[in-house]
């Protein structure tokens, strides 16, 4: 069978290929190829710069090409270097072969062709990589996609400052907030998780089979390879990685950082299953409907469903994301001694876990801009539920020092049904100055919601 969107074992390159489009050439394995390439060219011109008598400066025109090997760096240079690994087995070492192979037609760069991977472990590589990877997904794709969610919840949320509703506390009538007030909880939320995956520093080393710089040392013992080695993971690219320096290390990177940037994905992935099952529960409830797309069908036998599939799809994406993300997070930075395998298929899936997050994200953009308030809705909800006003009334009561003002509310409104009329009765019959029964007999469900505009505003 060919491998197509339609054969495709995962849904992340089936039916959902389109919508990653971006983070594929960063994630995948080309992807990952890729930057392995930029790895060791780096490290080979970083090397032609040291001072060493043996391996002098490499010439414009050498830097200009070797750069350019990673700039241009094609799907056809990846399976390349697949058809080397079918030989060597060692995915590393085809591509140090692959590099050395675009050698052949330039005198200068096939005469240092040995310093290609020098004094490298593979990890040395593929721990660079790694953080390359996921420096160019969080910054081209993950945050952009939360950033939208952020925006057009706030764009909500002040929209919809001063549009009261009816709370829910344990499924309850409660206190009336406001539609925006709720939906603003919601993007100061993210924006705070947010800023904590932007925050994770991406960590490499490049110190050789165990982290001692032992092979380094043993060509050339008074050159500073460590201090070599933090230039070439600090300087910015292209000459540079541009990444944070681990100066500790067994072979592997402990991925320590990993695991904290997968946690802070999963927290705000937790947030927003919180807000996709409230928002569904919104719509259950008819305070929001969603705006009908032509030829769009809710269900094969029932012709009137409009359903809120994208809420329910981001959650269940969401969930998904976690699983692995949290896996991710448990296992990487648990190694046997200086090193075992374990890590490396696992890491394989990275891009797996952070697709599932960003299908995720665009499902819940989509179902935003469904999203119509139903205004009507919320308006009969809260004419039906004057038991809230129970709350203002005997805190009224109490700042004028009425013995058993709870009490007497609780006598009024538990399990019962209010209406206004028993209320203002019970207000009148108070003995408090007579603007405060004003005030109270002014007040509706509507009317009592606090600061909540104003937070909704503010966010």
């Amino acid at each position: 069978m060919a491998l197509s969107t339609i054969s495709a074992l995962s849904p992340l390159d089936g039916r959902y290929a389109s919508r990653l489009a971006a983070l594929r050439p960063l994630m995948s394995e080309q992807g990952y190829m890729h930057r392995r390439v930029q790895v060791e060219v780096c490290w080979f011109i970083a090397l032609s710069d040291a001072g060493f008598a043996e391996f002098k400066p490499l010439s414009p025109g050498a830097r200009t090409y070797l750069l350019g090997l990673v700039k241009n760096f094609s799907e056809a240079d990846a399976l390349a270097i697949k058809e080397i690994e079918k030989t060597t087995n060692h995915d590393v070492k085809a591509v140090e072969y692959w590099i050395k192979s675009r050698f052949e037609a330039r005198p200068e760069l096939r005469h240092a062709s040995e310093f290609v991977h020098f004094a490298c472990t593979s990890e040395d590589i593929n721990n660079t990589s790694h953080a390359l990877q996921l420096k160019g997904a969080r910054e081209h794709v993950l945050l952009p996609a939360l950033d939208t969610v952020i925006q057009k919840t706030r764009e909500l949320a002040h929209a919809h400052a001063e549009v009261p509703m009816l709370s829910r506390t344990h499924g309850q009538t409660a206190s009336p907030t406001t539609v925006g007030k709720e939906l603003a909880n919601v993007a100061v939320r993210l924006a705070a998780a947010r800023e904590k995956i932007a925050a994770v520093k991406l960590l490499a080393k490049m110190n050789g089979a165990v982290g001692n710089y032992n092979a380094h040392l043993a060509a050339w013992p008074d050159h500073d390879w460590e201090a070599f080695s933090r230039k070439v993971v600090e300087s910015p690219e292209p000459l540079g990685l541009g990444l944070a320096f681990q100066p500790y290390s067994i072979q592997i990177e402990p991925h320590d950082y990993m695991a904290e940037l997968f946690d802070a994905v999963a927290r705000a992935n937790t947030i927003l299953i919180d807000f996709s099952r409230d928002v569904w529960g919104y719509i259950s409830l008819g305070y929001f409907k969603q705006k009908l797309r032509e030829g769009e069908i809710g269900s094969s036998t029932m012709p009137h469903k409009v359903n809120p599939i994208d809420f329910e799809n981001a959650e269940g994406n969401l969930g998904l994301a976690n699983a692995l993300l949290r896996h991710l997070s448990e296992k990487l930075p648990i190694s046997r001694w200086q090193r075992d395998l374990t890590d490396s298929t696992v890491l394989r899936n990275m891009g797996v876990a952070l697709g599932y997050a960003t299908l995720a994200y665009h499902s819940l953009g989509i179902g935003m801009g469904k999203l119509e308030l139903n205004e009507e809705a919320l308006r009969q909800d809260l004419d039906a539920a004057w038991e809230v006003l129970a709350e203002p009334i005997q805190t009224v009561m109490r700042r004028y020092g009425l013995e058993g003002a709870y009490e007497k509310l609780k006598e009024v409104t538990r399990g019962k049904t209010v209406q206004a009329a028993d209320l203002h009765a019970l207000i009148r019959s108070l003995q408090i100055p007579q603007a405060e029964k004003d005030r109270l007999l002014a007040m509706t469900p509507a009317s009592y919601t606090g600061k909540a505009a104003e937070l909704a505003r503010r966010a």
